[in-house]
């Protein structure tokens, strides 16, 4: 499962991936659902359902497309079908939320009314409007190995770094509180752009693509970490 995940998250680069979300975005406007069709989320660019947040597997959690939103939706939160109108009125398969809009219908598992925990914020929304993010490696406490992902400073959470398995997730893996830590350089080692935040004993090891994007996160990381909140003159 492991060996599947890493193939299914290397695939497409990251940079892709971002071009995507810059070029359009895939919800359609809730006046528009049923009549015009969806540009669909790609499969790879999501590794949990993005109505119910479980992780996608390949053998019990198969992905599916919902056909009025165009989200990737496991076989449980699509088990609804509604007559889209862009598709001559036919029944289609869509999840569960998009049901209840088309239909009227209620739900008694519908979960909307839930609290949503602090991970909960879909990648796609806050990297809209973000500090910075892009995509960056988090090294292993060896620093041997580590996982790439999707790396966000929201502008209404600025204090806390959120990390995501894809860009266009749903929700965020881990977050690390920011505040009080210590940005540190380290020398280029391997054509590698090597940076940490340091607190006490907790270190974490950062590698960017590139030496400028580098030096764009330890300034917002160091920002953030004096508690700076407001974004940098000049920048959005």
């Amino acid at each position: 499962q492991d060996a599947i995940d890493r193939k299914e998250k290397s695939s497409e680069t990251f940079k892709t991936a971002v071009h995507g979300l810059e070029t359009s975005t895939s919800a359609l406007k809730t006046e528009e659902l049923g009549r015009r069709a969806p540009q669909w989320v790609r499969d790879n660019l999501v590794t949990m359902c993005m109505r119910c947040k479980e992780p996608f597997n390949a053998i019990m959690r198969r992905r599916h497309h919902c056909r009025a939103c165009g989200y990737v939706v496991c076989a449980r939160c699509s088990d609804h079908k509604a007559e889209l109108q862009y598709d001559g009125n036919r029944l289609n398969r869509v999840c569960q939320e998009c049901y209840v809009f088309l239909t009227g219908h209620v739900v008694l598992e519908d979960q909307e009314g839930k609290h949503k925990g602090i991970l909960e914020k879909g990648a796609a929304e806050v990297s809209g409007k973000s500090l910075l993010c892009s995509s960056l490696q988090l090294l292993d406490k060896n620093g041997k190995g580590g996982t790439r992902g999707w790396f966000v400073i929201p502008q209404d959470d600025p204090l806390v770094l959120y990390i995501y398995a894809a860009p266009q997730d749903v929700r965020a893996h881990t977050s690390i509180p920011l505040l009080g830590y210590q940005v540190r350089d380290l020398p280029q080692g391997d054509s590698r752009h090597i940076f940490q935040l340091v607190q006490s004993r907790q270190v974490y090891t950062f590698v960017a693509d590139t030496e400028e994007l580098k030096r764009r996160w330890m300034r917002a990381m160091a920002r953030s970490a004096a508690g700076i909140t407001h974004p940098e003159e000049g920048e959005d």
